[in-house]
């Protein structure tokens, strides 16, 4: 079989914003010669909708280290909401932004690392609440999605029990954090390569040493 990266990741995960541009890093430069595959976590999948304001203290304690040890910048528009959270009208939610991901795949599968980050980018820098259907359509018309399919899709209950399905597997591959990568080699072969942010260079390391060592290779 041909090399698999499995990204493991939640668009609601700060890490994991911290991250997108080392995965996109690692895309551009290996998509010839693996494959990708982007997996949703469901981080935050309450019974009944919570408030931002539950954890708008603990996010604004956290954000500073992730913006710290990644170099990404958190936007102004997303801080306003953690800032003011009894102003804010958010309910965060993974659900929704883990369906539209099923969706695109539909349509740009070997796209879905850019769309990951753009996802994430949405949120954290521009401010758009995910669990509202406007905050996707920039992307839809970005990536040539037709409009009326993409959300006929998004509220179809298909689409809800792929989402699903991939919270599932995330959970039997052992994932206790966002973000974690996995690459597959064989079909015995499935090799942890970081679980939490990494920086580009350890994992690229960690990548070619799995490509490369014979001993690493087999069915």
């Amino acid at each position: 079989m041909n090399p698999t990266l499995y990204y493991c990741y939640d668009a609601y995960c700060g890490w994991c914003y911290g991250f997108s541009p080392v995965i996109r890093r690692i895309f551009d430069e290996y998509r010839q010669q693996m494959a990708f595959e982007v997996l949703s976590g469901g981080m935050i999948l309450p019974e009944r909708p919570q408030h931002i304001k539950v954890m708008s203290d603990y996010i604004l304690g956290a954000y500073p280290t992730v913006e710290q040890r990644t170099g990404i910048r958190f936007g102004e528009d997303w801080l306003w909401h953690i800032r003011n959270p009894d102003e804010s009208d958010w309910f965060p939610s993974s659900e929704k932004p883990a369906i539209a991901m099923c969706v695109f795949k539909d349509y740009h599968h070997d796209l879905a690392i850019p769309f990951a980050g753009e996802l994430q980018y949405a949120l954290h820098y521009e401010g758009r609440d995910l669990c509202d259907d406007e905050a996707y359509r920039h992307l839809v018309i970005k990536y040539g999605i037709p409009e009326k399919e993409f959300y006929g899709k998004l509220h179809h209950p298909a689409y809800k029990e792929k989402a699903y399905d991939e919270f599932a597997l995330v959970r039997q591959l052992k994932v206790t954090g966002f973000p974690t990568v996995f690459l597959q080699v064989a079909e015995s072969k499935l090799y942890l390569l970081t679980q939490g942010y990494t920086d580009y260079r350890t994992l690229k390391d960690g990548i070619d040493k799995v490509l490369t060592d014979p001993g690493l290779q087999g069915k």
